[in-house]
């Protein structure tokens, strides 16, 4: 089956879904413990949130990375995750999709949540020909985000390990049968007409 070039790609139940942060254990063990983000975790930046496990892998290089030890899979509930996408606007200006260039930046500028379309990753986190969804969090969004919409944080970080150790070894089928199972997340119409770039 063709891939279309933008989808959001998720693990997702009736209520909740699924996206990955990395973060050094500092952040990750107490967020884990507590189920909720430590005082240490800062409110006033902006925060991005990854619904594929493959792109947060290549992110963090499979939690290899200084300071991204630590993967988080984060169960959110729906509703937050749709309300961030109403509310944001692409990070880069699409010629035909936003008015004028002054326009995007003062969309930008005012909104709570942004998108980044990033070239999907497979198992060796090399770049597929199609996009998932990036989504950076700030002000409202990422109190909401921490308040209000997290149900759960568990530590995918041995996850990582054992699916990398069996990429390394060459066995690409256990590996492939580790992956969180994600589909393609029901977001059409006016939820994603504003974030097709």
């Amino acid at each position: 089956m063709d891939e279309p070039q933008h989808r959001i790609r998720a693990l997702y139940t009736a209520s909740t879904v699924t996206v990955y942060q990395a973060y050094s254990p500092e952040i990750g063990v107490p967020a884990v413990r507590g189920g909720r983000f430590p005082a240490a975790w800062k409110r006033d930046r902006m925060t991005w949130i990854k619904p594929s496990f493959l792109w947060m892998m290549y992110r963090c290089g499979w939690g290899t990375k200084e300071g991204q030890e630590t993967v988080l899979g984060i169960e959110i509930s729906r509703d937050g995750f749709e309300w961030a996408l109403r509310h944001a606007c692409l990070s880069s200006y699409v010629r035909g999709l936003h008015s004028d260039r002054s326009t995007w930046q003062r969309e930008l500028k005012r909104a709570p949540a942004r998108v980044q379309w990033d070239p999907e990753r497979d198992l060796h986190l090399q770049p597929l020909p199609y996009r998932s969804l990036q989504l950076g969090l700030s002000g409202e969004a990422v109190r909401r985000y921490a308040d209000e919409w997290t149900v759960c944080i568990r530590d995918v970080t041995p996850l990582a390990r054992e699916i990398r150790a069996l990429v390394n070894s060459g066995d690409l089928d256990s590996a492939a049968r580790l992956l969180p199972g994600e589909e393609p997340y029901p977001a059409e119409g006016e939820l994603m007409a504003h974030l097709r770039s």
